[in-house]
């Protein structure tokens, strides 16, 4: 049996409906795999000497470290260590008091633009409107990138998170986990070539955590850099293969997570 899904998509200035034939259980394309530009030997992230002040009480102090592109990081610390404010600064939303970060060789103090451009951001809030169904919701974010045939993309972000049969379903009828999911495919919509994740399984049960682990490695296989801030640590040493530590606002640790046990973590995290 083969179902019908119908897209709201922008042609000539006007609404177009589209229908696309879906059979289900066959798999449509999927691009994940980031673009190929002139920066991809640079570093996915690059943190020189950053500090971060707020209400003249330093956040971070001389943030020192790379990410290679298509790593899988994890970044842990207890709460008020700093991983949300770093989060910030390498997404753009606020910039460093001292020092430099760069985004595949761009710096955020002078490229913030074209650094958004390839950055996905999962963050606390879904960032979702909930009246608007899924496939809506995609599609106006899709326009705001201005991505050619966004309907498209948008459905085949459905149906890579597993939700293309609840599309045209609102936002606030879907449980936590499926609203993660949608978030996932929103910030996957203009095919970033790194993925921010601040607590991503925060509020989770676990069949959904399961899920969310699964499409974050599945999209690092295909060539992402996903940099994941957490607090579980045994889980944050299964899932990524780089660790960084904060304690009080300094980079305490940066190491393979296989060199290390959640033991060395914690006392890491917890040293005075």
């Amino acid at each position: 049996m083969t179902g019908q899904l119908r897209i709201q998509t922008d042609e000539a200035g006007g609404d177009a409906r589209e229908v696309r034939q879906r059979v289900p259980g066959a798999p449509s394309p999927l691009r994940l795999a980031p673009q190929v530009e002139a920066a991809a030997c640079s570093p996915a992230v690059r943190s020189l000497g950053v500090h971060k002040v707020i209400d003249d009480r330093p956040v971070l102090r001389d943030l020192t470290f790379d990410l290679a592109p298509g790593s899988y990081a994890a970044l842990l610390g207890a709460n008020g260590a700093g991983k949300t404010t770093l989060l910030r600064m390498l997404s753009t939303l606020t910039l460093p008091s001292r020092g430099r970060i760069e985004i595949f060789g761009r710096c955020t103090r002078k490229q913030g633009a074209l650094i958004r451009a390839g950055i996905g951001l999962i963050g606390h809030q879904s960032m979702l409107y909930r009246d608007l169904s899924a496939l809506e919701n995609l599609l106006f974010f899709g326009r705001l990138h201005d991505i050619p045939e966004p309907g498209v993309r948008a459905m085949d972000l459905l149906e890579f998170v597993g939700l293309v049969d609840r599309a045209n379903d609102p936002v606030k009828t879907f449980s936590r986990g499926m609203v993660q999911r949608v978030s996932i495919a929103r910030a996957l919509l203009h095919e970033p070539r790194l993925l921010l994740a601040d607590e991503p399984f925060a509020g989770l049960d676990a069949p959904s955590v399961a899920a969310v682990e699964r499409l974050l490695e599945q999209l690092n296989t295909e060539g992402m850099a996903v940099l994941l801030a957490n607090h579980d640590v045994r889980q944050s040493l299964r899932l990524a293969r780089t660790v960084l530590v904060l304690r009080r606002g300094r980079l305490v640790l940066d190491c393979p997570a296989g060199q290390l046990s959640a033991e060395d973590v914690l006392g890491e995290i917890d040293k005075r």
